[in-house]
C-alpha cells in the first residue's frame, strides 16, 4: 500500500530551506513532500509491527496505518518535546494505540462482541507510559530505523569523519585504534562520533537509549 503525502503537501520543495538545516519533522511542517515520504519509509515497519502485536487483523492494518499518517499530518504542528524522554516515536505509538482501540470498540459495537472479547484485545495494547522498546523484535526494528536514518544523513559528513563514527559506534572499536588507522587523534574520533549522533538526533528527534552503541 502506498502512503501518499497528506493533502496540500507538495511532492517536493522545502520553501527555500536546505534539508540539512532542518529536522525531518520540521521539513514536513514546511510541506516538504520528500521528507514526508522518508518518514513513511522509516516508520511504517514499526507501525505494522505494533498493530500486528496488538492483535489487529491483517486486512485492517494498512487502513489503520493510513489513519495514523492522516492524524500525524493534522497534528504534527502541535507536537512538542517538552519533557525528557518525549519523542516522535512515543507520540506516534500513542496515535496508533488510539486507532487500534477505536477499531476494537467499533467492531465490538457492529458485531455485538462481548465485553470480555474487547477487554482481552485491549490488554494487548500497552498503556501510554509503557516502555517504547518492549521486546527483541521491536528493538531490532528500532535499530533498523536508526540505520535507515543514518543512510539519509551520510552525505553530510566527509569520509574520514564518517568512518570514525561508524567504527566506534556501530562496530564498537576503540577510539585509539581508529585514530591510529585514520591518522586522527582519539579526541577527533570521539568528536566525529558526537557530531554524527547529534545530527541523527536532530534528524529524528531522538537517539537510541544506549547511545554508546548502535547494533550493526
Amino acid at each position: 500500500m502506498r502512503h501518499l503525502p497528506p493533502p496540500n503537501h507538495p511532492t517536493s520543495g522545502n520553501d527555500g530551506m536546505t534539508s540539512t538545516s532542518l529536522t525531518l519533522l520540521e521539513r514536513i511542517k514546511v510541506h516538504d513532500g520528500d521528507a514526508w515520504l522518508r518518514l513513511v519509509t522509516l516508520y511504517t515497519p514499526l507501525l505494522r509491527y505494533w498493530f500486528r502485536r496488538w492483535g489487529v487483523a491483517f486486512d485492517d492494518v494498512d487502513d489503520l496505518i493510513q489513519e495514523v499518517y492522516q492524524a500525524v499530518s493534522h497534528g504534527l504542528k502541535d507536537f512538542r518535546r517538552e519533557r525528557e524522554g518525549d519523542s516522535f516515536r512515543a507520540w506516534l505509538r500513542g496515535i496508533a494505540r488510539n486507532k487500534a482501540l477505536i477499531l476494537f470498540r467499533n467492531r465490538r459495537a457492529s458485531r455485538g462482541l462481548g465485553g470480555t472479547d474487547f477487554y482481552r484485545r485491549s490488554l494487548l495494547i500497552p498503556d501510554r507510559g509503557y516502555p517504547l522498546v518492549s521486546d527483541e523484535e521491536e528493538g531490532q526494528l528500532v535499530n533498523s530505523l536508526y540505520h535507515d536514518a543514518l543512510k539519509l544523513v551520510r552525505d553530510e559528513f566527509e569520509g574520514r569523519s564518517w568512518q570514525a563514527f561508524w567504527r566506534m559506534t556501530v562496530e564498537g572499536q576503540a577510539s585509539a585504534d581508529i585514530a591510529k588507522d585514520l591518522g586522527m587523534t582519539s579526541a577527533a574520533v570521539r568528536q566525529a562520533k558526537s557530531r554524527v549522533l547529534r545530527r541523527l538526533k536532530d534528524f529524528l528527534g531522538e537517539l537510541p537509549k544506549h547511545q554508546a552503541r548502535i547494533s550493526p
